[in-house]
């Protein structure tokens, strides 16, 4: 068994995986679930044969056990086999977690104890987690950030062997949230009937997933930006028409997002391209339309949108001083409509 790493990337963990190099311990924690699962499920169908398995591979759940229970089974030897696997699953419902640092300074090394420590951090000043980075690996999933999922997303596709428009990935994105289990199973749909290499456009997307690649959220910022009042207008009728599809308590917190954005552009010293592009976390594809927005909108008209947008916000939660509550629809066309005027 190779000496652990500190601060291994989940890319470096699958690698040394499939290269039978294993550590005795794996702490894998974190809000977002899809890079645990990904690590968890490779050790669990690939480290033992089928027949090893049988005697070698326990699967429990936090909730259903003990610290003295996990350390027991991880002290035993492997039957017939080099290594045995203990995958304890749903972790954080264990309780006295901390009593682990025992097994921990003296692990087995024919062992591969793994923990799916689920949804949530740990503090790793904590001598427990010390002791698990000098023994082991202890890998935060950490949840990816709204602005970083199209970056995600072609990443993703192009080690699929694949590519994708920039679009393609704002339409997946915008539709998809930052659930990156959902975003793969989307994608996996996706390149079932293409080639290789091939690259997936938003017009596949819009096909084969159901979203309007011209009546989205990203359309609507363009049509706004460009003071577009025509295609603004058909965008929000096309929502106000499929008001499950498009809820105003989506649309409001990205439209925010993307004004706030346009005044911190008008707040910048530096202006240059790859500058703004870093300043607001986007693409350098779209910051010409940030420009263009920022030209249309004064920052004083900005910060009055940005007001506009919370008093929406809280009528579209149904908190209005008059009482009165109107359909999404309607909101959505009177706010777009406060927007542009």
């Amino acid at each position: 068994m190779a000496a652990p790493k500190n601060s291994i990337s989940f890319e470096n963990i699958l690698l040394d995986l499939k290269n039978k190099i294993y550590s005795p311990v794996y702490f894998l924690y974190g809000e977002e679930s899809y890079f645990i699962d990904v690590i968890s499920e490779t050790i669990e169908e690939n480290v033992l044969s089928e027949i090893e398995k049988e005697f070698n591979q326990t699967i429990i759940y936090g909730k259903d056990t003990d610290i003295p229970t996990i350390t027991s089974y991880a002290r035993r030897f492997p039957m017939m086999s080099n290594y045995q696997v203990i995958l304890v699953k749903e972790a954080q419902d264990l309780d006295k977690i901390e009593e682990l640092e025992s097994y921990i300074l003296n692990p087995m090394e024919s062992t591969l104890l793994v923990l799916c420590y689920k949804y949530e951090k740990v503090d790793r000043r904590k001598s427990l987690f010390k002791s698990i980075e000098k023994k082991g690996i202890l890998f935060e999933s950490a949840r990816i950030y709204d602005n970083k999922i199209p970056d995600w997303i072609a990443e993703y596709v192009k080690k699929q062997n694949y590519s994708i428009s920039t679009k393609a990935c704002f339409l997946l994105a915008e539709f998809l949230g930052n659930d990156i289990s959902k975003i793969v199973n989307e994608i996996s749909k996706l390149i079932i009937n293409i080639e290789e290499k091939q690259e997936i456009t938003e017009d596949y997307v819009e096909k084969n997933i159901g979203i309007s690649k011209d009546y989205n959220v990203f359309e609507l910022q363009k049509a706004l930006g460009k003071k577009d009042v025509l295609k603004a207008n058909q965008i929000i009728n096309y929502f106000a028409a499929n008001p499950r599809e498009n809820p105003l308590v989506k649309v409001i917190p990205l439209l925010f997002s993307y004004f706030s954005k346009i005044l911190i552009y008008h707040h910048l010293p530096d202006k240059s391209r790859n500058n703004v592009a870093a300043a607001l976390s986007i693409n350098p594809f779209f910051v010409m339309d940030y420009q263009q927005a920022a030209v249309n909108f004064t920052s004083g008209k900005v910060i009055s949108i940005i007001s506009i947008l919370r008093e929406y916000d809280m009528k579209s939660k149904g908190v209005d001083s008059s009482g009165t509550s109107f359909p999404d629809g309607e909101l959505m066309k009177e706010l777009i409509f406060r927007i542009l005027h």
